[in-house]
């Protein structure tokens, strides 16, 4: 068995975890990605991510967004609860940016990413299945299979990075589950009525409905209970056109064309703390969302941001990488942001989500509210911009 060393090793090679190795090229700071699915090839019908804007210009400033083939600006959202009076519009002029977001596909921003990570020479093994990590105080250690090979790595930082229930081994972190008993469909549709950079976000009692601008149709999650969610999956193309049209409504007429739909069931996890002896969590692995307002990679990228430019701070003294002190200040940081983008999540699903008349007449009452008070509105799309700062 070979033994390497790395400064810094991420378990997880997706978007935030390629984030976080970008943000740290050049610095010195030698950075190793572990990836336990093989590289994505094209996807005839790929899942849509919505990033906010302040995600585009994190992506900016690693040099990957104006090398994205394709993204599509989000300039309103039209906020609405089914059955119910009253409804919010976001626009950019409420949080004074060019676009409230940007919808791309999944695939488009992994391959974009992995390309720029590819001209910096950055070690990044694809294929791989971690068998054994263990903590020192002084040093990280993992082992993992690559091919035929068993490999070994030191390392003074190991970042988590993905979903995946290796995290749940980590002594001193403990998960928060709770099941949404929910499900979500992806879909690329085409309606009848052609809206050039408005979404929705549409609330029933059964999940939201969001319809995300995608060049000349809209990326479609559709939320709906599991049994509901498998049904509609199994509907021929016409079908579940005429159900989505019955549950959205008719702002947009009929719709006309569906791609290749997908369903997954919804969930949220999160990790208390985020950080133990020579580790530190981002991403998935220190939470997992609901999709409702498109908050989940936002939330992972300013992760891999924060804990990028802690990384950095203690680039005068290499010694300071993944010590409780540097670790500390990245969970300290990231404390507010995490914990507000959580709740509010939560919040909108069980409030939204439900069949209760006075519940939805006074969430119905809320979004009105919203809509007539500009610096609550300006408020609110800032901080599902942004985030919140601590």
């Amino acid at each position: 068995m070979t033994t390497d060393y790395y400064d810094i090793t991420i378990i997880g090679g997706g978007p935030v975890g390629m984030a976080l190795a970008l943000i740290l090229r050049n610095s010195g700071i030698s950075t190793l990605l572990l990836e336990a699915r093989g590289l994505p090839k094209q996807a005839p019908d790929p899942r849509p991510l919505a990033l906010a804007h302040g995600s585009r210009l994190i992506l900016q400033r690693l040099g990957v967004w104006e090398k994205l083939p394709d993204t599509t600006p989000i300039t309103t959202i039209h906020i609405s609860n089914r059955g119910c009076f009253g409804r919010t519009i976001l626009t950019t002029r409420d949080a004074a940016v060019p676009a409230l977001g940007y919808v791309v596909n999944y695939h488009d921003l992994f391959r974009t990413m992995y390309e720029t990570l590819q001209d910096y020479q950055a070690d990044y093994l694809a294929g791989i299945n971690v068998t054994h990590f263990e903590i020192s105080d002084d040093r990280g250690q993992v082992q993992f299979h690559y091919g035929k090979e068993e490999k070994k790595v030191n390392t003074k930082l190991l970042v988590f990075a993905d979903g995946g229930r290796l995290a749940e081994r980590i002594e001193d972190i403990s998960y928060s589950t709770h099941d949404y008993q929910q499900w979500a469909i992806v879909a690329n549709i085409k309606a009848k009525t052609s809206q050039s950079g408005v979404a929705y976000e549409r609330f029933t009692p059964s999940g939201p409905i969001a319809l995300l601008p995608s060049e000349d149709g809209f990326s479609l999650v559709w939320t709906l209970t599991p049994l509901v969610a498998k049904e509609v999956l199994a509907l021929d193309d016409a079908k579940f056109l005429t159900l989505l049209h019955s549950h959205f409504g008719d702002r947009l007429g009929e719709f006309t064309q569906a791609g290749k739909r997908s369903g997954f069931p919804l969930s949220l996890r999160y990790a208390t703390p985020i950080t133990s002896r020579r580790i530190a969590l981002i991403g998935n692995a220190a939470q997992t969302l609901h999709p409702v307002a498109g908050q989940g990679l936002n939330l992972g990228l300013r992760d891999a941001w924060g804990l990028g430019s802690e990384i950095l701070t203690s680039i005068t003294d290499m010694n300071e990488i993944g010590t409780p002190i540097m670790l500390s200040k990245y969970r300290q940081r990231r404390q507010i942001d995490s914990n507000a983008g959580r709740i509010f999540t939560d919040s909108l699903v069980k409030l939204f989500s439900n069949n209760h008349a006075l519940i939805r007449n006074t969430c119905g009452l809320g979004l009105s509210a919203l809509d007539c008070l500009p610096p609550l509105k300006q408020f609110v799309a800032r901080r599902m911009i942004f985030g919140a700062r601590n």
